[in-house]
């Protein structure tokens, strides 16, 4: 049996896939993964073989940031994306039996395309409730494309989420497809997370609701088993003191980096607690001080469990990490799916969501004051003890199940 699996997206829609590689790979499948190239390491470590799709996600980040991308229609970034996709997943897919694909909607609809020609089941994975339509919560806000002011029901807002998915991103589908002698898309959402979709989140953390007209299998979080020991400066600094509080934002690129990493640094401080700060994709920064240890890229599982708090961007990863570490956790969501999760772990009381992307010295001294109550604390802790931890097997045992029924 062999597996491709696409992940478009930042290390939170790549490294669940790892997580769900592995368990393939355990069960004696054969797996090949397509993803960004700021991956290559991520896979080596895991032992999986990367088909890299075009450049690093972090280069184009940057640019976007300073103002320096080269400009291009939303239609034409699609176009851009689905070619590359397709060059790369079409020849990994021959001689597979199964295609899995997350992360944005081109590059998993450029993966369809690749299954439809050669004739291979296809399989959309969410992180994510709100990734799906239900009557039950309202879909994500596309740049450029708010919900409709005023509109509270949520079959009007998913019925214009796909106009919207249509308008973004289906000429350029299409278009693609008609080059290749396929028939045009009329729905594009549809087309992409099939009626069948996959949800890999903890049932505590995102529950789904059932809805009609979309069978979602929920599965429980894709967590990729990481062994690694943290850095002898690291653990030297975490044995010296109490419990520092963990401050990093991923692989979101954050504006003013500098002022970001001052006020974190200070509202950890007015809490009486040492700062771990991760300096990520958003470069943060600080200098060197007694209760201040800067650091890159760690085993965040590991390193949880002895953190006081973590303050992050809110992603899927960061958060079902920290929450079964039984951290507490201030969420400054960015965009996407992270402010569905910053209202869970506030709704959870397990942590703080902050108001707005941009944090400052006062709105984060709040927040931290309240995730690091006893209160918050102990149900940080509690809650831990009743999440799913086997999600990357089922959804494994699952796929290889369907691969299996297929050929």
């Amino acid at each position: 049996m062999r597996v491709l699996l696409l992940a478009y997206g930042s290390r939170g829609d790549v490294e669940p896939m790892a997580g769900l590689g592995l368990a393939l790979r355990e069960r004696g499948a054969e797996v090949v993964v397509c993803a960004p190239p700021d991956f290559t390491g991520l896979m080596a470590e895991s032992g999986l073989p990367l088909v890299p799709i075009g450049r690093s996600l972090r280069e184009l980040a940057a640019e976007a940031m300073s103002g320096q991308a080269p400009p291009m229609t939303m239609r034409e970034r699609a176009a851009l994306l689905i070619e590359q996709t397709y060059g790369q997943v079409r020849p990994a897919a021959e001689g597979c039996d199964l295609v899995v694909a997350t992360g944005l909607v081109p590059a998993a609809a450029a993966a369809r395309t690749a299954a439809e020609e050669l004739g291979l089941p296809y399989v959309f994975v969410s992180y994510f409730p709100s990734y799906l339509p239900s009557p039950h919560h309202p879909p994500l806000a596309w740049p450029g494309h708010p919900l409709p002011a005023g509109e509270s029901d949520n079959e009007v807002l998913w019925a214009r989420n796909a106009e919207v998915l249509d308008e973004l991103f289906g000429g350029a589908v299409n278009a693609h497809r008609e080059s290749l002698g396929l028939p045009a898309v009329a729905d594009l959402r549809g087309h992409v997370l099939t009626d069948r979709p996959l949800l890999a989140a903890d049932a505590v953390l995102a529950p789904w609701l059932p809805a009609d007209g979309l069978d979602v299998v929920q599965t429980g979080a894709f967590v990729r088993p990481d062994t690694r020991t943290l850095p002898a400066g690291l653990e030297e600094f975490l044995t010296a003191g109490e419990a520092p509080v963990f401050v990093g934002f991923g692989s979101m690129p954050v504006r003013d980096a500098e002022a970001v990493a001052r006020d974190a640094v200070a509202a950890v401080r007015a809490q009486g607690r040492r700062v771990l700060l991760s300096r990520g994709w958003a470069g943060l920064a600080a200098e060197d001080a007694a209760d201040v240890h800067v650091l890159d890229e760690v085993n965040q599982q590991e390193l949880f469990r002895r953190v006081a708090a973590v303050v992050h961007h809110g992603g899927a990863g960061t958060t079902t990490t920290a929450a079964r570490a039984g951290a507490p956790q201030v969420l400054v969501p960015q965009l996407a799916d992270q402010p569905y999760w910053a209202r869970r772990v506030a709704e959870l009381g397990i942590g703080v969501a902050h108001d707005g992307p941009v944090p400052t010295l006062d709105s984060l001294s709040a927040a931290l004051e309240e995730a690091l109550a006893p209160e918050t604390t102990a149900r940080a802790g509690e809650l831990s003890a009743t999440l799913h931890t086997g999600g990357a097997a089922t959804g494994a045992r699952l796929l290889l199940d369907l691969a299996g029924s297929r050929s």
